[in-house]
């Protein structure tokens, strides 16, 4: 069966939550480090969705606190984690809302990772590629089209 690709400019903003049962699987220092089939994707306009994967997905030991916070109109104070993973330590390279806004609270006890960082990405089976730009944390698949906010000269979208 053929699906078509959504187009990340028919995301709204606001952006929403979706449920998502797709298998994920993370790779870090040659290990497996996260793997989970229940997670939520944030979607907002011009921006691939950021998977947020439960705390319980990943191994002991994968997740640090590390310094930094940010701040979204829409989810709330965020703070960053390190990821771990055999040898690898990939730093700031997670976050969560440890008290998201009302309309984000399904992402309590959930975190979001750049794949760039990592060894892998697999949302059931097929790699992730990051959004580009670096700060913004979009997985594409073969599931969305763009273009995607990050390239060059999109800051004013």
């Amino acid at each position: 069966m053929v699906t078509t690709a959504e187009s990340v400019w028919d995301y709204p903003r606001p952006p929403l939550v979706r449920a998502c049962s797709a298998t994920i699987e993370v790779r870090l220092g040659a290990e497996l480090i996260a793997s989970t089939t229940t997670s939520w994707q944030v979607l907002e306009t011009s921006h691939p969705p950021t998977y947020y994967l439960p705390r319980s997905a990943f191994v002991a030991g994968a997740l640090r606190d590390a310094p930094g916070r940010s701040f979204c109109e829409w989810k709330g104070s965020a703070r960053y984690l390190d990821i771990l993973g055999g040898d690898r330590v990939a730093e700031r390279a997670g976050w969560y809302y440890p008290d998201p806004n009302v309309d984000f609270v399904v992402l309590r006890g959930h975190l979001a990772l750049y794949p760039g960082p990592m060894d892998s990405v697999l949302v059931d089976g097929e790699p992730v590629r990051s959004q580009p730009g670096g700060f913004y944390g979009g997985w594409i698949t073969d599931a969305v089209t763009g273009p995607f906010k990050g390239v060059p000269g999109s800051s004013g979208w």
